[in-house]
Formats: structure tokens, sequence, C-alpha cells
């Protein structure tokens, strides 16, 4: 795997990543909900003048059933070119891809082939034992190694944390926190790498998220909630940011990609109060770290009858925001509300004063906006995992959330399928939808890009 030059996708600045050739395909982490049939990885064109655009033109079936694919990264990336801890010669060859259930990850080559071979599986046992963790759900390629959040421990339901793996072997190297103060809750986690500043966000423990949205814990406010902010190098908790108990569940980060700005964006998917959506900025102070909601996404009013049971008593549809994107030149923040099926866009080139400048409906829990290539077909779901490309003239998204509360909030089946939006004139690519059958049954989840994304990186030249 060791290269003589750097790998031609590792780019030092975002200036870089930018100007690089636009990526040809697009892989996607399917899963069976069923377990009866393995999960999948996808390879889809993305290439507008091939003949195959927008088609299926790999797969892969994983070896095992019931692994609920995640997450899942790169082994290297545009990091491995750091001064702080350089691995220039590794190659972006690799996949490595998390089962959120089965607590497996899975190591694919992506090198002379379109549909990934499998290299290498760690098994439960090794990342429980060696790193103390369980529920992979997010990985990030980094310094030092490969870092996967996980949601539980080994035996037990948490704490979640990070494990580290090696670069080359894949193998678990151990639990990368010596101090988590009192982090207890996981999800995700980034990084301003070079201020060794690592940030981490809250969702829950396997108990807390695996069987669906539990009411009577949101209500209770105990899904997480806080930001916490580390020491990179010498991996100790340093501050803790609580948004305020009534914001629950702190999901995806997002930090600028210049890296020498101290900020970022979190996403928090519901406000028990009202059922809004809302957008925080973390930065820094001075010594120490603080945090403002820069964005507040209300909830939209419903009948009861249109409603899945577990909103019934709201009379609303919240918009569940469960996931954001920064484009790599950090002006545009994407956001997906899940449960209005709604792609919004705001214009942060001043963070703190977002302004919006789109939307785009597509599903959702009451309106089922179809596709324009398929204008006569309802669709359930809505944009979920976003993926922006190196360039930021394409945004994809895929719309299934987890098995367990993709039956809660769309009951009657949430289907499969892919969209892309032209972010020049941000519209859907009437030629790139993806749906139904060419899934075989399986429900689309995060995607990555050949050569990287905007949520694959972090540079260290501005």
């Amino acid at each position: 795997m060791s290269l003589w030059t750097p790998d031609p996708t590792f780019y030092p600045s975002p200036r870089d990543a930018a100007a690089a050739p636009r990526e040809k395909l697009a892989y996607v982490a399917a899963f069976d909900r069923s377990a009866e049939r393995p999960d999948a990885l996808v390879v889809l064109d993305t290439d507008p003048d091939s003949p195959a655009y927008g088609a299926v033109v790999g797969w892969t079936d994983l070896p095992y059933t019931g692994d609920e694919l995640h997450h899942f990264g790169w082994n290297a990336c545009s990091s491995a070119l750091c001064p702080n801890a350089p691995h220039p010669h590794v190659e972006r060859r690799y996949l490595i891809v998390p089962g959120l259930r089965s607590s497996r990850i899975y190591v694919y080559d992506t090198k002379g082939r379109v549909s990934p071979e499998l290299v290498k599986v760690i098994e439960p046992e090794e990342l429980g034992k060696r790193a103390g963790y369980s529920r992979p759900h997010t990985v990030h390629c980094g310094p030092e190694g490969l870092y996967v959040s996980a949601l539980g421990g080994f035996g037990e339901d948490g704490p979640g944390g990070i494990a580290l793996l090696d670069h080359t072997s894949f193998e678990v190297i151990g639990r990368w926190e010596a101090d988590r103060g009192p982090q207890h809750l996981a999800y995700d986690f980034w990084w301003h790498i070079n201020h060794d500043v690592l940030v981490s966000s809250e969702w829950g423990t396997p108990s807390m998220v695996e069987d669906g949205l539990v009411g009577e814990l949101l209500l209770g406010r105990r899904y997480g909630h806080r930001l916490h902010f580390w020491d990179l190098r010498r991996r100790r908790h340093v501050q803790e940011i609580d948004l305020g108990d009534q914001h629950q569940m702190v999901l995806e980060l997002r930090p600028a990609h210049d890296p020498t700005r101290t900020y970022g964006f979190a996403g928090v998917v519901t406000n028990v109060e009202d059922l809004s959506a809302s957008i925080w900025v973390w930065h820094r102070e001075g010594s120490r770290w603080e945090a403002r909601k820069v964005i507040h996404i209300p909830a939209e009013p419903a009948s009861a009858d249109d409603l899945p049971d577990l909103l019934k008593p709201f009379g609303a549809v919240p918009p569940l925001v469960t996931d954001i994107d920064l484009s790599v030149d950090d002006r545009h923040l994407y956001v997906s509300c899940w449960g209005t099926g709604e792609l919004k866009r705001y214009d942060v080139s001043d963070p703190f004063a977002p302004v919006e400048t789109g939307s785009l409906r597509i599903g959702g829990v009451v309106r089922r906006a179809p596709h324009p290539a398929a204008p006569y077909e309802p669709l359930a779901g809505g944009p979920q995992m976003i993926e922006v490309s190196r360039d930021g003239r394409r945004v994809y998204v895929t719309n299934s959330l987890y098995g367990a509360w993709d039956d809660q909030f769309y009951p009657d089946g949430v289907g499969a399928w892919m969209a892309k939006v032209d972010t020049e004139t941000f519209t859907f690519d009437e030629r790139f939808f993806p749906h139904g059958d060419d899934f075989r049954g399986l429900r689309p989840h995060q995607t990555r890009l050949q050569g990287g994304d905007a949520s694959s990186d972090s540079y260290c030249y501005p």
C-alpha cells in the first residue's frame, strides 16, 4: 500500500481539493432491514458523459447478515499530509465499513475494480477486547491512524467513545481516550487538526436507539445534548458545553475546512418543547469554547390522521435534522430535514449569521413529494445522509436513517431512493434517480465519493 509519492487524491488545502477532478463513482452503504439478506456496498456511475450515468454499476454483498451498515469512510485522506502526524505514502484505497448492529468492521479494497473486494473482517470480540467498545458508528482517517466512534461498551451499554485502528494492518490498537472526563454518550467526532482539538457529540447508548426512538427517554430529556472538546494529542477531555436538555440528540459535526479557523456546525435533531430543529456554531473565545444557536427550523402543523402513531399527539411534523454537510469552501451548509422532506441550503460565509438560499422538497412524513424524474410517484423517507462533492457543484442525498427509526416515522415503508442536486441551479438532476428495485430491496444510507468528498478530509494548509 506504500507509494513513492503522495496519493493524488490527497490535497494540502481546501482550494486544491475543490479544483480536483470530479468523481466518477459513488459508493453507497445499503442495508437489509429484515436481516435475512446481506447488506451491500452499491456502486453508482456519477459520470454524466457515461451511458451508465445514474445506474448501479457495481455491487458487493457482505459475507454475513444483520450488520446494518452505517457511516463508513476511507482508510486514508488529506490529513496524511499534515506535519504533526505525517503518513503521505499510504493511499486512499480501502473503505472501512462498520456494522452498527453487528459490531463488525469490514475493510474493502476499491483499487482496480468497480465492485469493492473484501480483504479483512474485524470481529466484535477484537473491537471489544482491544478497545472496550461495541456498535461502531462513524469512521474518520486522521493523525495516528483510523478513528472509529462507537455507541456502546463491550458487554455493557456504555460508555461509548472512539477506537483507534492501525492505518496499514487495520488491527484495533485500542481505546483512543486517555481521560474521558464526564463524557458517556457518543455519536460523531471531528477535529481542528492544526490546533490539536477534537470535538465530539452525543446521541445515546445502544439500548436507547436500537429499537427506535423511546418516547419516555425523549420527553425525559435523556438523549444527548452536549458537545465535548478534547486535547487531540493528549487524548484528554478538556471541556463540555451543554446546549440545554430540551435540545435532544446533538448529531452531525462539521468543522470549518479552513485549518486556520476554529469554528464548526452541529446539528440538533429536535427540541422537545416545540419539535423544532436547530443548528449551532461552536467557536473558541480565548482559552474556552462557546456554542451559539444560529439556525432555527420550526415544526410543520399536520393533521393527526396523516401522522404516524409516534407523532399523532403533537399534531405536527418535526423537521428532524439528521445530517448536515459543509462545502469545502466553507460557504454553503446543507441541512437535511428528514421528517418534513426538505433539503435546505444556507450561505454561512458569516457562520454566525446564516442566510437561507435554497430549499427543495422530496419525500416527507406527510408531503410525500415526488422526484421530478417520477412526478407521479409519492416518496417516503426524506433527504437523510448528505454528501457534497469536493468542488461543491453536486449534492447527493439518500433517504434511510436507521431501520427501527425508519419504521416508526414511515410505518407504511420508507422505500429506497437516492437523488442528486446541481448546486448552481439548486434543482434535482432528472437523469440521476436510482430508486426502488435499483437497490434490490435494501435501504440506502451513507454515500462516499471516489477520491474524497466534503465530509471525508481535513486539511493542514489554508
